[in-house]
Parts: structure tokens; C-alpha cells; sequence
């Protein structure tokens, strides 16, 4: 058949074009409408791994779909591919399949008021998106993005010192301050029965119900990863297992390769997570989480069979949580109070060790949202609150190439530990929005000074296309950081405005 070909075409495109797969969209605030949605459904809905899988939930979860809350603008095709349509879409009456290919765009330039030795910033970004489904089981995802920029002081700073763009990988200099970066990313998802679905790509995976994620979050680079996610007794227990290959920007050799590209440490991982549907309102979820041992010296691999066992739990149970194969334990609650309002939490433990303590390496979260706030159709207002010991993620035989840790960044809670409240609002009207956020963060240095972090971020943004979420806006984002008994304050007051594709997250709030 003819699809036959599109297919064959794509999947050779996607691979020859040095293109990835990454799973997409998953920007916070662009998914906001599904979590409404999915807030005010009696269907049984697990919400704590993301991205969603749309096989599961097609009904609500679908990245085009879900989003056809305009009508079009006018009749005229041209326009309608600018204000709604996706810019290429192929969808045969007569085949079984769709295939969509979006650009995905960025322009940003900026003014820091506070800096006078580089007051500018901007943002370049050019890529691509593509998606094929064939019938009602397969679906694929490719993605190309080409990056320039040039960051605010801070985030400059953290980029200097970790060697990497948050979320986004190396980079190499551009211009004098500048960061040149480029990645690719996508996923293929097959569905054989009703009650699984397998996934095998390039990509990053969230878990949890809040803003934050104190057991696995996407704020780290993408990795290589297979996952299965199984559903059972009518959708209201689900089971996922990836597995994954992390990395260390550490070298791989004692001795490096002549004439070669650097090879760099690589770390297997595991994740299982167990989530059940306790009544209709409420959800409780179980997780586990295992950095095996890294190649050695001679970038030999030392994972043994245990890193195909399936089974939550079975790793803390045979390593124990002070094993030089980093372990970490969690669960998540989530409680639907009414259609508009579910509070939900997590807690995490690591290394247990010290016995006369709680625990050493833990943490916890506390969270609420509100959708539909006061009565005001596409108002949201959020509270979170996340606390992580600062002994926690590290590797308890203290090798510091176990941690739980992924080029460079924390698998996990993005401040790495402290505590930290953030607040949020956002209201959609027609194709306009504001939003708003508030970060109090605070960080122990030592046994005697700590940092206390004020992160304000507040734009105003207009929906051009909600195919692929495509805005334009225009922000401002004050940081103000205090060191208690040294140093003083660094404050960072940025002006910024553009356009871009926001199907991803990048979390410079830190």
C-alpha cells in the first residue's frame, strides 16, 4: 500500500538526516488544556509519567487535537495554515494515516538593565518537526533544533561552569559570550494491544503531578531509552519500565584516542513506576530509580543481568540504598478535591544510612492546582512547595560519577536540593495569554552560609498557531540572588521579547 512508502520515507529521512526522536510537545504551560481536561474526567487517567501515551488516553491526550479550541480565522487555506493548520499535512481519505511536518522557530532579543558588561541577550532557533501515525497503533516523532544565543549573566555563568545549555546539551562558543548548540530527538511508539504500548527513542521523561519533580524530571539532556508502559484491570493500574543509557561528561579512557571525538563515561539506568487508580479522585504511584556502575577505564561495560529486571523495588531490595549502584525510591499522591482543584505531593528517599536522623537524603513536595480559578474559564493559579536534603541524588560510596545525574544536571529536582516555593498563574483568553511565576529558593552552601534565590517571571503572549504552538510575546524576568555572610547580592533585571515553537521545556529558574 501507499502508506507503506510514506512510512519508509520518513523513518530513512529521520535516521539519515542525523535527526533523533524526542517525545513531544511536553512544555508546561502549553499543556495546561489537557490538564484541565484530564482534571475534570471520571475516565481513569494516569497523569504521572509523561509525556502522555495517546493510545491510552486518545480521547483527551493528543498534541493537535487537543488544542482545537479555535475556530479558523477566515476560509482562505494560506491563512488557515498560518493561524491553525500544521504547515504540511498529509491525510489520505482513503489511507489509514496522517503525517504532519512543522517548523519549529525562535527569535528572541533582550536587555539586561543590571549588567553593564554584557547588557544584551538574543535567542536564534531553527528546526523541524515531523509525525506519522498509521492507524490507531504506531506513531513516530522526529526533530531537528539549531540553536544560537546569548544568555543572561547567570545563566551564562551556569553554562560556563557545567560545560553545557540547560536541558539542551554542549555547545560550542559563538561570538565572544555567545553559546552555539544544536539537537535532535524523537520516539516510536507501537501499541500491539490495547492494554501496552512500547516506545523506543531519544528523549526525556517526567515524573510526577507538579511543576517540579523530586523522582525523575526533563530537565536534563535527552537520552537514549526504551520504554513499556502497561495498563491493567480496566485502565486502573498502569506499570511503566524504562530503561535507559545516561551519561557523564567525564572521559570514558584513562587514555584518549588519537585523532578521535571524546568518548565519554556512560551510566546504564532503570526506572519502574507503579500507578493505581485507589477510587476515582485519588491516585497513588510507587517509584524506583537506579544509576547503575559506569563503564570502566577502558570503557568496558560492568552492568550486569539485574539491569533487565522489570520488577519496582527489586533493586532496593537486592542493592540495598548505600550501594555504589545509586538507588532512589519515591511515591506520588494525587487527590481530585473537585473538577477545578487537585493537590497533589511526592516524597523521595536516597540513602538512608544515617540512622539517627529521618534519613540524610530525602525530600518531599507539596502542591495544589486550581483550574477554571474563581470562576474564570482558563484562569490557573498553582502552589508548590519542594524540599530535597543537600546530601541527596549524590552516590552514598561517594563516587560522584554514580550520581543521579545526566550531563552535567540532576535527573531530578532542578535547584538540586534547598527548599523552594513556586507560585503560578496563567489565564487564556482566545489566542492572548499572561502568565506569571514565582520562585523563593533557598540553598545551604555550608554548615554556615546559605543563598536565598527571588526568581519573578511575567509575559504576555498571543497564540498565532496552536498546531504547533507557535506564539509570540513579550516578558520580563527579575533575579535576585543574597549570600548570607559573604559576597554580595547579584541581581539580574531582564527585559525580553519574540516569537517561538514552545513544545519543550527549558528551565532557567535556578
Amino acid at each position: 500500500m501507499r502508506y507503506k512508502l510514506y512510512i519508509f520515507c520518513f523513518l530513512t529521512a529521520s535516521f539519515f538526516s542525523s535527526a533523533q526522536f524526542y517525545n513531544l510537545p511536553n512544555d508546561y504551560f502549553f499543556s495546561l488544556l489537557t490538564e484541565r481536561e484530564l482534571a475534570q474526567k471520571d475516565a481513569q487517567i494516569h497523569s504521572a509519567v509523561k509525556p502522555y501515551i495517546q493510545f491510552f488516553n486518545r480521547k483527551y491526550v493528543h498534541y493537535a487535537d487537543s488544542y482545537r479550541v479555535f475556530k479558523y480565522i477566515t476560509e482562505d487555506p494560506a491563512l488557515d495554515i498560518t493561524f491553525f493548520k500544521h504547515v504540511l499535512s498529509i491525510e489520505p481519505k482513503t489511507e489509514n494515516f496522517k503525517i504532519h511536518v512543522d517548523p519549529i522557530l525562535g527569535l528572541q532579543n533582550g536587555r539586561d538593565l543590571t549588567d553593564t558588561v554584557r547588557p544584551y541577550g538574543f535567542n536564534n532557533t531553527r528546526g523541524v518537526i515531523a509525525s506519522i501515525n498509521v492507524g490507531k497503533d504506531l506513531y513516530a516523532e522526529s526533530m531537528f533544533v539549531e540553536n544560537q544565543s546569548l544568555f543572561p549573566g547567570y545563566v551564562a555563568t551556569y553554562v560556563t561552569a557545567t560545560g553545557i545549555v540547560p536541558g539542551q546539551g554542549r555547545y560550542k562558543p559563538f561570538n565572544i559570550y555567545g553559546a552555539d548548540y544544536a539537537f535532535s530527538s524523537g520516539f516510536i511508539s507501537y501499541s500491539p494491544w490495547k492494554n501496552f504500548n512500547f516506545q523506543v527513542g531519544h528523549g526525556k521523561h517526567k515524573v510526577g503531578n507538579g511543576y517540579r519533580s523530586l523522582l525523575l524530571s526533563d530537565n536534563a539532556f535527552n537520552y537514549p531509552y526504551a520504554r513499556i508502559t502497561q495498563q491493567w484491570f480496566g485502565g486502573k493500574l498502569q506499570y511503566t519500565n524504562i530503561y535507559a543509557v545516561l551519561m557523564n561528561l567525564v572521559p570514558a579512557t584513562a587514555k584518549p584516542i588519537p585523532n578521535a571525538e571524546r568518548l565519554f563515561q556512560k551510566k546504564p539506568a532503570a526506572f519502574q513506576h507503579l500507578s493505581v487508580n485507589v477510587t476515582k479522585a485519588i491516585n497513588v504511584s510507587l517509584f524506583q530509580g537506579i544509576i547503575f556502575r559506569t563503564n570502566n577505564n577502558v570503557n568496558k561495560p560492568l552492568v550486569n543481568v539485574m539491569y533487565a529486571n522489570p520488577l519496582i523495588f527489586s533493586h532496593a531490595g537486592y542493592y540495598g540504598l548505600n550501594d555504589s549502584n545509586n538507588v532512589i525510591l519515591g511515591a506520588d499522591l494525587k487527590i481530585r478535591i473537585t473538577k477545578g482543584i487537585n493537590v497533589y505531593g511526592q516524597v523521595m528517599a536516597d540513602n538512608l544510612k544515617d540512622t539517627t536522623a529521618i534519613g540524610n537524603s530525602y525530600g518531599y513536595q507539596l502542591g495544589v492546582n486550581y483550574f477554571n480559578a474563581l470562576g474564570i474559564n482558563n484562569l490557573f493559579l498553582q502552589a508548590e512547595y519542594n524540599f530535597a536534603n543537600e546530601n541527596s541524588y549524590k552516590n552514598p560510596s561517594a563516587l560522584s560519577d554514580q550520581s543521579y545525574s545526566h550531563y552535567n544536571q540532576n535527573l531530578a529536582y532542578t535547584p538540586t536540593w534547598g527548599n523552594e516555593l513556586v507560585l503560578i498563574a496563567d489565564h487564556k483568553y482566545q489566542r492572548f495569554g499572561v502568565n506569571f511565576r514565582y520562585h523563593l529558593q533557598n540553598k545551604p552552601l555550608n554548615n554556615t552560609n546559605f543563598t536565598q534565590i527571588n526568581i519573578v517571571n511575567t509575559n504576555i503572549s498571543y497564540l498565532i498557531n496552536p498546531a504547533y504552538n507557535l506564539n509570540a510575546y513579550i516578558g520580563y524576568n527579575y533575579r535576585f540572588q543574597k549570600f548570607y555572610n559573604f559576597n554580595p547580592s547579584l541581581t539580574s533585571s531582564f527585559i525580553y521579547l519574540g516569537f517561538k515553537t514552545s513544545l519543550f521545556n527549558a528551565y532557567y529558574d535556578f
